[in-house]
């Protein structure tokens, strides 16, 4: 079982994917703040290239909540078709972007609560929302940072909550910013989940995880 990392030994792992990638960005393409809670709902269940490849096309004709509305949900269907729950994930952006204009004036809300109050988003999906387009240093966790925060030893739980929880009070606040991206790159590219890449990780001398390969 991982240890739980100390301060120093954390602050040199981000140091370290710092260096390596100074701003690392979102795969999620989006125009504004509505299109990137579109993807980011979208991208449940789904891999960024399949969001991206759908929203290409989607977002020039339906890049605001009265745009999508006048798709409606039958005329949203053919745009997402190739991404996984595509019906259900439909009828989730129509319903999501009715209540941005029946609620918020069109505007996508810039608090966590009102972000979970739109159907199909959860805290994660509010949390990346706040941290990739106000800036907030919150700790969105999804099946990435959940593995690669427990494997190291950076932040150690039983369940995403206790994780985002474990990163706001280990990870020091210079990193907090940036943090899940580096997290989520380093899983998705090298930490995988099946057969870690250790021999390229920058920081397998600091991880704890007991089985590395070589």
């Amino acid at each position: 079982m991982s240890r739980q990392l100390s301060f120093h030994e954390i602050r040199e792992c981000f140091a370290r994917l710092q260096r390596i990638n100074p701003r690392p960005k979102g795969e999620l393409e989006h125009r504004n703040a509505f299109t990137l809670l579109v993807a980011v709902a979208l991208s449940a269940q789904a891999t960024d290239a399949s969001v991206n490849r759908a929203t290409r096309d989607l977002f020039p004709v339906a890049d605001t909540p009265a745009r999508m509305l006048a798709l409606g949900e039958e005329g949203l269907v053919p745009w997402i078709k190739s991404i996984g729950l595509y019906r259900n994930k439909a009828r989730n952006v129509i319903a999501l972007s009715r209540l941005l204009v029946e609620r918020f004036g069109g505007e996508v809300p810039s608090s966590r609560a009102a972000l979970e109050s739109l159907p199909g988003v959860g805290r994660k999906t509010a949390n990346v929302v706040l941290n990739m387009w106000w800036g907030f240093p919150c700790q969105p966790v999804d099946t990435h940072v959940f593995r690669v925060s427990n494997r190291t030893g950076i932040a150690l739980g039983a369940d995403v909550v206790a994780v985002e929880r474990g990163l706001e009070n280990h990870v020091p606040v210079e990193f907090q910013g940036l943090s899940h991206h580096w997290l989520i790159l380093h899983g998705r590219y090298t930490c995988l989940a099946r057969k870690p890449l250790c021999a390229r990780c920058p920081i397998a001398d600091i991880c704890t995880f007991e089985d590395k390969t070589a």
